[in-house]
């Protein structure tokens, strides 16, 4: 896995306008914060970030931000702010983590599998949950947790305790919330 490394410049915490000025030159304005240290304002290049976070890693990526004037600092994206209409990029919130601390992340639950049962009683798959809260080291999360629904059956719901997380990921979920029904 490759480390990512986003280039951030500085910047004096301002207003609306000046942040208009910077979107308009392809930067987005941030913040880093966390692990007790004051927030620092920066801003980074739109299309490096995106770059950042469209890896297989996906949003729960460590991000190494390369502060000019600074040394890099593991980060995770906490918040994207984006434009109601256009979805454009409008604010970026970094998390400074300790990459040998566990931190608490939402990570995204995909599905996989045609459910036979389910289908030919003509029944309808209802995704409850869409994404899991689950405490890890920042190198041990997963872009994803993929759910196997090819035996679910009309009655039987795979629930949170039925999910196979990966080696050093906990989850605080109950284990009987579902998470597919049929």
């Amino acid at each position: 896995m490759a480390e990512i490394i986003l280039p951030a410049t500085p910047r004096p915490p301002q207003g609306t306008r000046p942040a208009r000025r910077l979107r308009a030159e392809g930067r987005i304005p941030a913040v880093v914060y966390g692990l007790g240290q004051d927030p620092v304002t920066i801003s980074v290049g739109w299309r490096e970030l995106r770059a950042a976070l469209v890896t297989e890693q996906g949003v729960n990526a460590i991000i190494h931000l390369d502060i000019e004037g600074g040394e890099r600092t593991p980060t995770l994206v906490k918040e994207i702010q984006r434009h109601k209409v256009r979805r454009d990029v409008l604010h970026v919130d970094f998390l400074r983590v300790d990459l040998n601390k566990t931190v608490e992340v939402e990570v995204p639950i995909t599905l996989e599998g045609e459910p036979e049962a389910v289908l030919s009683e003509r029944g309808v798959v209802d995704q409850v949950l869409t994404s899991l809260l689950v405490t890890a080291k920042p190198a041990d999360i997963p872009s994803a947790i993929t759910v196997d629904i090819s035996g679910l059956e009309i009655g039987t719901p795979i629930v949170v305790g039925d999910l196979q997380l990966p080696e050093g990921v906990t989850t605080s979920v109950d284990p009987e919330e579902a998470v597919v029904t049929a």
